[in-house]
């Protein structure tokens, strides 16, 4: 038996066609804020590379631990004005019914260097692995976009 012919066989949920939904600003940080888990993209050597982080929001800021001496901590130090360019995705979508969201934050990552603002984030965000995590990253959007995949039987044709 091949790979295709062992892979279960779609069913009509699945088949059916989604409609993608665009999520204005206020839609997408309140789903961003609703789940605990996203990836940062960054560069590596001058390629994209990706890591699962555990976030919290500060208003509009996303805000992320790091390791202590990270790759991510090299690359955002605050002293580099605005900041590193990054992304933030984090998404929630159904893998039965492929429906759910996703959103994507772009702005610039600093170091947080602000004695209080250390201490207030390292009481909230609760690293998820062991290695010693002291460093706390911001991201300052630019750009929030998402959207919501929506199944597009029994909705009315756009127009």
């Amino acid at each position: 038996m091949s790979e295709r012919d062992s892979r279960p066989s779609p069913t009509r949920e699945t088949e059916a066609p989604r409609l993608m939904e665009a999520l204005d600003r206020r839609d997408a940080l309140d789903l961003l804020r609703s789940v605990s888990l996203g990836r940062l993209v960054f560069t590596q050597h001058a390629l994209p590379a990706i890591r699962p982080l555990n976030h919290l929001l500060d208003g509009e800021d996303v805000i992320i631990r790091l390791g202590d001496g990270s790759v991510l901590a090299s690359l955002a130090a605050p002293s580099t004005p605005p900041g590193t360019v990054v992304a933030y995705e984090a998404d929630a979508i159904d893998p039965e019914s492929h429906v759910g969201w996703s959103v994507v934050v772009t702005g610039y990552a600093r170091l947080v260097d602000d004695p209080a603002d250390l201490d207030r984030y390292r009481d909230l965000l609760r690293p998820w692995v062991s290695p010693t995590m002291s460093d706390v990253l911001r991201i300052r959007p630019q750009l929030i976009t998402g959207f919501r995949l929506v199944p597009a039987t029994g909705r009315p044709a756009a127009g």
